[in-house]
């Protein structure tokens, strides 16, 4: 019987009770020790299995916290026999988990996709209940795999719950529930079977503060010794009475239960195994099992309560549990396992055991748990004598906290190797890491110029980090980083095409530059990762939209095939961007909705901002300006370009043109990323604004530059802008005629409908009316397609202006493919193609039943009953 529960049982019914119908869900409850979690938790478990759910069951322990994807082998141990089901990278992530030897999985968010997907195979045979205890102490490596699972949860008949104390496992976006502590009608009820005195009952009640746990320990102990009181808090309270009955019990018993406590993990043979070594057998676990301390089974020893192990491990001498931990260690076959022991065991430097946990870390790392790599790379530089190495494994411990997010606890590290040792070869080796670090925190320059000092100090360490501190120099502004990083690959034979040219750019020589950008987007067609990788950065560059369209969604398609989930956002991000060049604008938000809702499930927070510049553009175009300017709010530093040339294109169509070339003015300032395409772009606008203030002079600078650089590039939908440009400065047609001629082999249709409506207005003024309206009519209908509602509307009046009496405000454009979200246009569309379900989901980081889910919605909204009837729709 569980007392005062019946708000928090109702949740969690109705959480079941969702799962059953396809309502997936996932809930935690969080309170502090004793309030009655776990008590909820196995309520919960017998009315699932009951009603026929299965339930899968794990429990963290704190010996574990930093055991690498302990809690997640524990929690599918049970399953493992169901992972040849999953695609191959996600069933070999897995494995690597569980200890099979396979690749090594180096996307750390890999295996929580992999575990969205288990679990929704799980639930095709019926619902399934996720309970997770004691959350707090899982490994991190877990806690992200099932939080990431969580998150996306949809439709799969899967329900999860984690239960947790106060600190500790923030789960951000799930729904949380407090249990209330009991009042006192269910306290009495709940010491009723004691037989209290009504006075002593009181008092127990007075002490136990509404903490179920308190008020059953407080009044057996009362009962047993009226006279006891200890005034702390109550958790200590509860712990200190825990200590009491386990200093009453033999020696021997007390040893037993502190190999349980410092194992951790209820596995009595293993315990038994190291015990013998210290004399004590499975007969003294008697009397703490009689006590129901306790619960022993064939091969596990689970304690009554998480804070018995702790009361039996803390009240333990400090020699007693050095010696249970190496004798755990010499006792282990899994080395993982003896890792864990090991350092507890040893209180003075040995290379022997710090050997050991180094091959424990990489082991780790492997699996993509960089947070165990990290702190098993921090324990054995403390266990190593010679300074230089504990210098390495210090930074390696570093590299490891930065992969696994933390790029706090990395500076700290490095930080920590760097006072620890002034040698030149152990700073370079530690740069990469400290300069990541610092591009992170917003110190862009700096982390440049360290990997070039760093190099200049030890050239064998080879081109990457010249790239490296390229990219950071491009990015911060700082051109004299960029050449020199240029200058040192060429002298080593190395010559980069990309950064060779983004060394030209900074010097404002396009003839040269551009080209050079060119080779490498040749060279990463059919080349490495990173050659192709640097491929799609030059090409942007250059303002190839083509081939930036093309390697994007290679770049998009790569990271689905290879489960490179982390990766994925930045990948539909740059996609994304083209997408909007192209006029794809839904295409767009779908491709943005999917990175951010990656990018929150894996904690990647300035990803998210960094989004917001995507669909701040489109608002723009569209003329949403409240939606634009709440983007915008958000975006960080790094993109202010982006940020501003939104809210200039929303200030341009509404003919505020001082503040639209003010802003321009502002954003573009100094440095190589004015040269970006994005940048590049915004001339256009400069240009206009400056135009209609009757100031072209201010927008000369820029224009020449953006004449330079369309020249060098030769693309056709530059150079038709730049003659557009040209055209609004000089009143010359021949640069209008020209600018409408190469729009017509280019693919950005809404600076196409910018140069008619601009060329249509000039024909105008130049009275030739029936010219004007044929090109006015064609950028309004550029406009109407793009939904551009402010351009829409200039166009119409200049139409007006010429002569046409019959244009009127059109209603936006029908189409079917409006009424779907973004995430039911990727599905449709897919599934229009000819994927299965299963395929689909593989591709979207989604489970089959969600993909499923959302074609049942989708449906309706295209008037279609069918995936057949879905392939004859025009669905572009």
């Amino acid at each position: 019987m569980l007392y005062g529960r019946s708000t928090e049982l109702a949740a969690l019914d109705e959480l079941t009770a969702g799962a059953r119908e396809g309502r997936s869900g996932a809930l935690v409850l969080r309170g502090e020790a004793g309030i009655g979690k776990t008590a909820l938790l196995d309520r919960t478990a017998q009315s699932a299995s009951a009603s026929g759910m299965r339930v899968l069951r794990v429990t963290g322990v704190e010996p574990e916290a930093d055991l690498a994807f302990g809690g997640l082998v524990q929690l599918l141990w049970p399953v493992q026999d169901r992972l040849d089901g999953l695609p191959e990278p996600q069933a070999d992530a897995l494995r690597a988990v569980l200890g099979a030897t396979r690749p090594p999985t180096r996307d750390r968010f890999l295996t929580g996709l992999a575990v969205l997907t288990l679990l929704a195979d799980l639930a095709e045979q019926g619902p399934l209940l996720c309970l997770v205890d004691d959350a707090q102490w899982l490994d991190q490596a877990t806690s992200d795999a099932l939080l990431f699972a969580a998150r996306r949860l949809a439709a799969e008949q899967v329900a999860m719950v984690f239960a947790t104390r106060d600190e500790g496992f923030a789960a951000p976006g799930l729904t949380e529930l407090r249990p209330s502590r009991l009042d006192t009608g269910d306290a009495v009820s709940l010491l009723a079977d004691l037989g209290l005195p009504p006075a002593l009952r009181d008092q127990v009640i007075a002490e136990s503060a509404g903490n179920p746990l308190a008020l059953i320990e407080f009044g057996a102990a009362r009962r047993d010794d009226p006279g006891s009181f200890t005034p702390v808090t109550v958790a200590d309270r509860v712990l200190s009475s825990y200590r009491t009955q386990i200093a009453a019990l033999p020696e021997k018993t007390r040893l037993a239960l502190l190999f349980a406590a410092a194992e951790g993990r209820g596995d009595l043979p293993l315990q038994m195994k190291a015990a013998r070594t210290l004399g004590v057998g499975l007969e003294d676990l008697e009397d703490a099992e009689r006590a129901g301390l306790i619960q022993v089974t064939e091969s596990t020893v689970v304690f009554r309560h998480p804070l018995i192990g702790t009361a039996a491990y803390q009240g333990a001498v400090l020699a007693r549990r050095i010696a249970v931990h190496q004798a755990l260690a010499d006792a282990a076959d899994d080395p993982d396992c003896r890792a864990r022991h090991l350092p507890l065991a040893t209180t003075s430097p040995d290379d022997e055991v710090a050997s050991e946990l180094v091959a424990a870390a990489e082991r780790a790392a492997d699996r993509s748990a960089y947070a165990a790599a990290s702190l098993l790379h921090q324990q054995a530089a403390r266990l190593t004598p010679d300074r230089r190495a504990q210098v390495r494994r210090l930074t390696d411990a570093a590299a490891c906290a930065l992969n696994a997010g933390h790029a706090g606890q990395a500076r700290d590290l490095a930080e920590q190797a760097e006072r620890s040792s002034p040698e030149p070869e152990d700073l370079a080796r530690l740069a990469p890491v400290r300069a990541a670090v610092m591009f992170e925190s917003g110190e862009r320059r700096e982390a440049a110029r360290l990997l070039l000092r760093t190099h200049a100090a030890g050239p064998g360490l080879g081109p990457a980090i010249l790239r490296t501190g390229a990219t950071y120099g491009w990015f911060a502004g700082d051109a004299d980083s960029v050449r020199e990083a240029a200058e040192r690959l060429a002298s080593l034979g190395e010559a980069d095409p990309m950064v060779e040219g983004m060394a030209h750019l900074v010097d404002d020589d396009y003839a040269r530059g551009l080209p050079l950008l060119e080779r490498a987007v040749a060279a990463g067609q059919d080349g490495s990762d990173a050659a192709r990788t640097r491929a799609l950065h030059s090409a942007i560059l250059l303002g190839d939209d083509a081939a930036a369209m093309e390697l994007a969604a290679a770049e998009v398609a790569r990271c689905r095939a290879q489960g490179l989930i982390g990766a994925l956002p930045q990948a539909l991000h740059l996609l994304a961007e083209r997408q909007v060049l192209a006029g794809a604008h839904r295409d767009a938000e779908a491709s943005v909705a999917e990175a951010v809702e990656i990018a929150r499930d894996t904690g990647l927070r300035e990803r998210v901002a960094w989004l917001g510049g995507v669909p701040a553009r489109i608002a723009a175009i569209e003329g949403d300006e409240r939606r634009c300017r709440d983007l915008v709010r958000d975006v960080p530093d790094v993109g202010r370009v982006a940020g501003e040339s939104a809210l200039s294109l929303l200030e341009l169509a509404r003919g505020d043109y001082e503040a639209a070339l003010g802003r321009l003015e502002t954003a573009a300032g100094p440095g190589p990323q004015r040269h970006m395409a994005m940048a590049m772009a915004t001339v256009a606008d400069q240009v206009e604004a400056a135009v209609r203030l009757g100031q072209s002079g201010r927008a000369e600078r820029p224009m020449r530059a953006f004449e330079a650089w369309a020249r060098a590039g030769r693309q056709p939908w530059a150079l038709a802008v730049a003659h557009r440009c040209r055209a609004l400065v000089d009143g010359r047609e021949e640069d209008y005629r020209e600018a409408v001629r190469l729009h017509g082999q280019g693919r950005r249709p809404f600076e196409r409908a910018r140069t008619a409506l601009l060329y249509g207005e000039w024909l105008r003024r130049a009275r030739r009316r029936s010219e004007a309206r044929d090109t006015l009519r064609s950028a309004l209908e550029d406009f109407e397609g793009l939904r551009a509602v402010p351009w829409a509307e200039r166009a119409r009046a200049e139409l007006r202006a010429a002569g046409d009496a019959t244009t009127s405000a059109k209603a936006t454009a029908e189409n079917v493919l409006d009424r779907l979200t973004p995430q039911e246009l990727q599905v449709v569309r897919l599934a229009a193609d000819g994927n299965s379900s299963r395929e689909i989901a593989a591709q979207l980081f989604l489970s089959r039943r969600t993909v499923e889910h959302h074609l049942y919605k989708a449906y309706p909204k295209l008037g279609v009953g069918s995936r057949r009837e879905l392939a004859r729709l025009n669905l572009v």
